[in-house]
């Protein structure tokens, strides 16, 4: 019965030093993650080259993105906007022009002088939300 508690004693221990952790700097981080951003599907291949896991690529590419945007629940702020006079042709006085609005994450509206105003603010809250 108690012959499972008095089992061979062990010999020989051995103990194998696998390495010490590795550091990576801030630019060494940026350099990784842009050469996985070069092309589709190479997250495994950089992971691979410069051996550490696809795992901690993919979570300094999410930091790196989220670093990017400016963070969850950043505050909306200004951006720099650009008045470039129209040359006006004739004695016509109607509002002309263009204007260029890139919202947060990327999306680009090109609208005229002349635009609902509300219109407007609801196709920019729906480009916010997705």
């Amino acid at each position: 019965m108690d012959s499972h508690t008095h089992g061979a004693q062990v010999q020989r221990l051995e103990v194998v030093e696998t390495g010490r952790r590795r550091s990576w700097s801030e630019d060494e981080k940026l350099r990784i993650v842009a050469e996985s951003l070069r092309g589709p599907r190479l997250v495994s291949a950089t992971a691979r080259r410069y051996r550490i896991s696809p795992s901690l690529l993919y979570t300094w590419r999410r930091a790196f993105r989220a670093e990017r945007i400016g963070g969850e629940g950043s505050a909306p702020g200004f951006v720099p906007a650009m008045i470039i006079p129209e040359t006006r042709r004739g004695s016509e006085a109607s509002p002309t022009g263009r204007m260029e609005i890139i919202v947060a994450k990327g999306h680009r509206i090109i609208v005229d002088a002349g635009v609902d105003a509300a219109a407007l603010a609801r196709v920019i809250e729906v480009l916010d939300r997705r």
